[in-house]
């Protein structure tokens, strides 16, 4: 049922919505299945409370926690990748700011900029006669 095809053959968003109404539809029923089982450990002569609790525990919300979780990671992989990238670009765009506001203030601190000769780093050295 899962189809693992590359970014550029993605299905359209119909059919996505599709594929989760149906994972939906596949835990509610599920669920309901859990839950008969338990009213019947309940309901049962030498069945029990307890046991029910148990069966519902063990065959219906632990599994489909657990499949429910696993199917989740791919988009909570996408929502990650899309959080660090817009951060880094955030970061991008702030350093950029600050760049051109750091230039910005030491353009007039350049030297050779106010029409003066440049000095020299180092004098000339001196020849005694």
């Amino acid at each position: 049922m899962l189809h693992f095809t590359r970014r550029s053959q993605r299905r359209p968003l119909t059919y996505r919505l599709k594929l989760v109404v149906f994972i939906h539809l596949i835990v509610i029923g599920w669920l309901y299945v859990a839950v008969m089982m338990a009213v019947a450990e309940a309901t049962n002569t030498t069945g029990t409370v307890l046991g029910a609790i148990f069966t519902f525990l063990l065959y219906g919300l632990a599994p489909v926690a657990l499949v429910v979780y696993l199917m989740g990671t791919p988009g909570r992989r996408r929502a990650m990748r899309q959080r660090e990238a817009e951060a880094q670009e955030a970061a991008r765009q702030a350093a950029a700011a600050a760049a051109d506001a750091a230039a910005a203030k030491n353009d007039s601190n350049l030297p050779d900029q106010g029409s003066e000769a440049p000095a020299d780093a180092v004098p000339p050295v001196r020849k005694e006669p």
